[in-house]
């Protein structure tokens, strides 16, 4: 399988028309420009989010070009160190136009299948997968697209019942 780097994934945020959206499965990650700030953040240390820069420059100008950007997170509760530090810095999210939504694993909708495998994935304008793959340790190896109409029709049907399920940031007390 090919895969395609975050920064390529990322330039999809370049073409897409109207919708990205993102599905969040895990409830841990690991991506080399976070290690820092992740372990700042678990030792109680201030963080000036000039890492997140880039992402939110990103989400501003397309955002901000009338394009929404969602997200939901499925996560357990108690969270894990991780979705608590996630959870501290979504406001700055919301900031930037992302509209993100929690959905506690416990809630999930009964009899709920996830399509590719169970993976985390990027949704564009409901024709466009990217399906993230990552390693034992939660890493990002890199995207694979998929534009097969099955697969993407699975994916918007998932989207729609999370959706509708998930609380938004705002009303979420974890």
């Amino acid at each position: 399988m090919d895969l395609i780097t975050p920064a390529q994934r990322d330039e999809l945020f370049n073409s897409f028309e109207r919708d990205a959206f993102h599905l969040e499965l895990r409830d841990d990650y690991g991506s080399p420009v976070e290690d820092t700030p992740y372990a700042r953040w678990q030792r109680g240390e201030p963080d000036d989010y000039a890492w997140l820069d880039p992402w939110m420059t990103l989400m501003k100008r397309v955002t901000g070009d009338g394009k929404t950007v969602r997200r939901v997170r499925v996560v357990t509760e108690p969270h894990s160190q991780y979705v608590g530090w996630e959870h501290s810095l979504t406001h700055l999210n919301l900031e930037a136009g992302e509209d993100i939504r929690w959905l506690p694993r416990h809630h999930l909708p009964e009899g709920i299948a996830f399509p590719v495998s169970g993976n985390d994935w990027w949704l564009y304008d409901d024709r466009l997968l990217a399906v993230g793959h990552f390693d034992l340790e939660g890493r990002v190896l890199g995207s694979e697209i998929i534009e097969d109409p099955d697969t993407v029709a699975d994916c918007v049907r998932v989207r729609d019942l999370l959706w509708a399920a998930a609380t938004p940031h705002a009303e979420y007390k974890p």
